[in-house]
C-alpha cells in the first residue's frame, strides 16, 4: 500500500495560494483534541488519510524554489527531501 493518495492530476492547477494551502501543513492549535476533550482517550494519534503527492510539512523550507541550489549552513541539519519517496 503506497503511502501516497492516489488521485487523478489535472495538468492545469489551481492558483498557487490554493495549491499552497492545501498542500502545506502546519501544526494543530490544539494537537490532543478539541478544548474540554478527555486527556484519555483509545483514539490512535496521527494521520488518518493518506499524504498527497504534494504535501509538505511546515518543517522545511517555505518556498523550496528561492532555495534550491543553497545548502543548510547549520551544523547537523537534516537534508531537504528532494523526491516523493524520502518525505
Amino acid at each position: 500500500m503506497s503511502r501516497f493518495l492516489s488521485e487523478e492530476r489535472r495538468p492545469d492547477t489551481d492558483l498557487s495560494t490554493v495549491e499552497s494551502g492545501r498542500n502545506d501543513l502546519f501544526l494543530e492549535e490544539f494537537p490532543e483534541g478539541p478544548y474540554g476533550a478527555s486527556l484519555v482517550t483509545n483514539l490512535k494519534l496521527g494521520r488518518s488519510k493518506p499524504w498527497r503527492i504534494d504535501q509538505d510539512t511546515h518543517f522545511g523550507y517555505e518556498n523550496i524554489e528561492l532555495h534550491e541550489d543553497l545548502p543548510r549552513i547549520y551544523p547537523g541539519e537534516d537534508p531537504l527531501s528532494d523526491t516523493d519517496e524520502d518525505r
